[in-house]
Parts: structure tokens; sequence; C-alpha cells
């Protein structure tokens, strides 16, 4: 049984450990030099940067961070519930955190951007199917099934930028 378990938490500790090496990250070190690269704390970007604009509105810009903050608090939630085998209250959490409720439907639908807010509408869908996957209890599909919701995080920060 402590074998089990043992697996299990490596299993998660791995897939923590793959979305930590795969997010995109920022220097630490403020920057600001003749290339013109500026630091992520003063909220200006490289001239290099190849990332796309959405071009919000100062407001709406704070609205769509905060959104995206909620979404990784709730992936760490699922991470710690599914360690703790509670797998019914991870489903719980994919649905109404990162579902695609009316809710988020209706604000991916408000971008103008085609491509973001159809990697929006995916990265919702995944999440409910991230839900249904949790329900079977089964370790294995339902990490899949996260690295599949988190891969389109993944797409789009790599994509996008506020």
């Amino acid at each position: 049984m402590c074998i089990k378990i043992f697996i299990k938490q490596v299993s998660i500790l791995s897939v923590m450990l793959f979305f930590v090496g795969t997010a995109p990250v920022s220097s630490a070190a403020d920057k600001s030099d003749s290339t013109g690269e500026m630091t992520h704390h003063n909220m200006k970007h490289s001239i290099n940067d190849g990332r796309v604009s959405l071009g919000l509105s100062p407001a709406m810009k704070q609205h769509q961070l905060s959104n995206m903050r909620s979404h990784l608090e709730a992936v760490q939630t699922i991470i710690s519930l599914m360690a703790e085998e509670e797998f019914d209250d991870a489903s719980k959490i994919a649905y109404s955190k990162l579902g695609l409720t009316d809710e988020m439907k209706q604000m991916c639908n408000m971008f103008d951007n085609e491509n973001f807010k159809n990697l929006g509408l995916e990265f919702h869908k995944s999440g409910d199917a991230l839900g249904e996957t949790l329900k079977t209890k089964d370790m294995n599909k339902s990490l899949r099934a996260l690295h599949t919701t988190m891969g389109y995080c993944v797409q789009c920060h790599a994509a996008f930028r506020q």
C-alpha cells in the first residue's frame, strides 16, 4: 500500500515539475538597456517579444490577469485533491473554475482576436473534460487530462501577452 501511495506522489510531483519547467519565466533582475528590454515588474516588454498583445484596457487587463490567477489556483487545488485521492472534489473544481461555464463562454467571446478566443474556449472545454476524467478516479488518465488543460495555458502564454 505504501508503494502505491509513493508511486502516485511521484507521478504528481513529476507532472508539477514538468509544468514548472515548461512555464514561461521572467528574470527577477531589472533590466533596462540599449536593446529596449524592460522588466516584467514595470509591465513593459522587450521590443523583441514576438507575442501578440491583446490591446486590452487597463481595467480589462487586470480582470483577465485575475481570471488567469484564479485558473492557476484551481489547478493547484486540483493537484492537491488528486494527491489526497479526493477525485470528486477535484472534479467539482475543474468544472466550476476551469470549465466552460456560461460566464466563461461569454467572456471568451468578447475578445476580437480569434486565435485567443479559440484557445480560451478550448481551454475551458478541456476543463470540463478534466472534470469528467477525474470522476473515473484513474490517476494516470486524470494526469493526462490535466496535462492537456495545462497545455492550453502554455500555448496561450507563448502566443499572447497582456
